[in-house]
């Protein structure tokens, strides 16, 4: 298991040889931190704690700062754990970066959907609408909420609500291509959140179907 912190910078197009256009992500993995290491003798399970990207020192309080100072480096603005990572191959304040992951590769990737706000039931639950003719009085709504002898709205029922916004795990995505000068990584396909958010990158646990 193998696993990188990143920023979401965009998508693109890349061309194969015979001229297939690939639609790819850009992301900067890295470079990354090991701020901490934690082991099954001292925490119960193993992973790896990584920093990415630097914050300024009067804007991180001081556990902060006296965190990322016993792994030699700054206080970082996103850190995760990785799971999976064998703590052993790795030293504190070890710097990872994108050629960590070579083209192929697939992996899996966590991080934050973008946010819509209010929804309907149409847009947050994919429900189907009513007939828009004049005189049906139902155009657009949530539906029935269920029968009349319970007298209450089971729960789960699907309503309108706060949509977006959510921690999204995409599965068995292709690496297209490493830049490692550049730090870059290029995944095929669309990955979750707007511009400039931050990304895990993490090496994929189910074989592709």
């Amino acid at each position: 298991m193998k696993g990188i912190l990143g920023k979401k910078l965009g998508m693109t197009q890349v061309f194969t040889e015979d001229g297939t256009s690939i639609p790819v992500t850009v992301i900067e993995a890295g470079p990354c931190s090991v701020l901490q290491k934690k082991e099954v003798e001292t925490d119960g399970y193993e992973s790896v704690q990584l920093g990415y990207g630097d914050k300024k020192e009067h804007r991180a309080n001081r556990p902060e700062t006296g965190h990322a100072k016993k792994a030699g480096t700054t206080p970082k603005k996103f850190i995760r754990e990785v799971r999976g990572m064998n703590p052993a191959e790795y030293e504190l304040g070890q710097v990872l970066k994108a050629d960590l992951f070579s083209e192929g590769e697939k992996v899996d990737v966590t991080a934050t959907s973008k946010g819509k706000g209010f929804a309907g039931a149409i847009k947050r639950h994919n429900q189907a609408r009513g007939p828009m003719s004049h005189g049906s009085r139902y155009h657009r709504g949530p539906g029935s909420l269920g029968a009349i002898d319970p007298m209450r709205v089971f729960k789960g029922q699907t309503l309108p609500g706060r949509m977006g916004g959510e921690k999204v795990t995409v599965q068995n995505l292709e690496i297209v291509k490493v830049d490692p000068e550049k730090n870059l990584i290029l995944i095929k396909g669309s990955i979750p959140g707007p511009k400039n958010s931050y990304v895990v990158i993490k090496s994929a646990v189910k074989a592709a179907q």
